[in-house]
């Protein structure tokens, strides 16, 4: 009797101890099933797929945690594993191998879109422009759901060449262009002087942009007027963006964000000092993110004309996060404002005075000002102004 008391008291902690396994995976993962459904699926593949010996337990592990961001559907959320993120944190330094092209995500359009060629790269050379669609490296297709995978091609070692499948706006057809990669520096503060007006053009917003660019403006402290050139510019730090707007722009707003319960999770203001002279800001299809932050808040502010093409319409802020481990998240968290309470989002920012570039443009910017005719009409806005 006491053997089968105490037989019967096992059992009874066995079943006890399955129940609450049970009730701990549906709490941990919201349905035994589900997680039941997945183990099938890579035992599925792992029998069946044609190079299953090349599948690891890491790879389903990494995978599962890349499907669970890319369920969001948020162009610019993504989960990177740690070599990834160690890629990523490369792009705020300034220096890496590959051809030197900004790309993202569009709405309505399930291709790799180029926002914008880094000026002076191997990419902007082969006459990659914002808008172009990438359909191929080196002859696999990819969409802009395997981004990731594509950027991994098109990046490479100094010297060897990449064959991308790129569709311009306006061709039906799919042209072959071949890049040789070569070590991308992006400096991202350029500056210049034509006769006794200044020109600063922005090409990314990094952890140094503040310190160059408050250098920058020393030196056009004599100058009549300003020329700032957001073009091709994708963005890059939040901080940078407002520290550039704070040294324009005199005691104002510059942009806020709000989160998904509506509640403001930062707002920027600027200080007393500013630049008190006439500034002209040039914007195209390329400028986006944290450039249209710093267009948003002079044009709003009414401190700058913007002179170009209606910028790229990104209004969503993400926040970096390392994981223990190694890798990390980079998810969309807040909504930005500009100071007269607009969000841009899929929208951008239209330019007060509208200058499209001759179609057999080769290039743009200081060196190129007999061709570029929106630097031309920035140029042109500074000198009637007077003074």
């Amino acid at each position: 009797m006491k053997k089968k008391h105490l037989a019967g008291i096992l059992a009874l902690l066995l079943v006890t101890n399955i129940i609450t396994a049970f009730a701990s995976v549906q709490l941990a993962t919201g349905s035994v099933k589900e997680v039941a459904q997945t183990k099938v699926l890579e035992h599925f593949l792992k029998k069946y797929y044609l190079r299953s010996d090349e599948i690891t337990e890491k790879d389903f592990i990494e995978g599962r945690k890349k499907g669970t961001v890319a369920a969001l559907k948020d162009p610019y959320s993504q989960y990177f594993d740690e070599n990834e993120y160690k890629q990523f944190m490369e792009s705020t330094t300034g220096e890496f191998f590959g051809i030197g092209v900004q790309i993202g995500a569009v709405a309505d359009s399930k291709l790799i879109t180029v926002i914008a060629p880094i000026k002076g790269s191997p990419a902007e050379a082969a006459g990659l422009k914002s808008g172009d669609k990438i359909v191929s490296v080196n002859g696999v297709e990819y969409t802009v759901d395997e981004m990731e995978e594509a950027v991994k091609h098109i990046k490479g070692d100094k010297g060897t060449v990449v064959t991308l499948g790129i569709m311009s706006e306006g061709e039906g057809r799919v042209r072959d262009v071949k890049i040789t990669r070569d070590e991308i520096h992006m400096e991202s503060v350029i500056t210049g002087s034509i006769g006794d007006i200044a020109y600063i053009g922005l090409t990314q917003f990094e952890e140094d942009t503040v310190e160059e660019f408050t250098e920058a403006m020393k030196a056009a402290a004599g100058k009549k007027g300003l020329i700032l050139d957001l073009r091709g510019n994708p963005g890059g730090i939040l901080e940078a963006a407002v520290g550039v707007s704070d040294q324009l722009l005199p005691k104002a707003d510059i942009v806020s964000a709000k989160d998904n319960r509506n509640k403001e999770v930062f707002h920027y203001t600027s200080d007393e000092a500013s630049w008190k002279k006439p500034i002209v800001v040039l914007v195209n299809g390329g400028s986006a993110s944290a450039s249209e932050i710093v267009a948003g808040a002079l044009k709003d502010n009414k401190a700058a004309t913007l002179v170009g093409e209606k910028t790229y319409g990104k209004g969503v802020v993400q926040t970096l996060v390392p994981l223990p481990g190694g890798g990390g998240i980079k998810l969309t968290t807040s909504e930005y404002f500009t100071p007269s309470g607009v969000s841009i989002q899929d929208k951008g920012i239209e330019p007060d005075v509208k200058v499209s570039l001759p179609e057999n443009v080769k290039a743009i910017g200081l060196e190129h000002r007999d061709q570029d005719t929106q630097l031309q009409k920035a140029i042109a806005i500074i000198e009637k102004s007077g003074r």
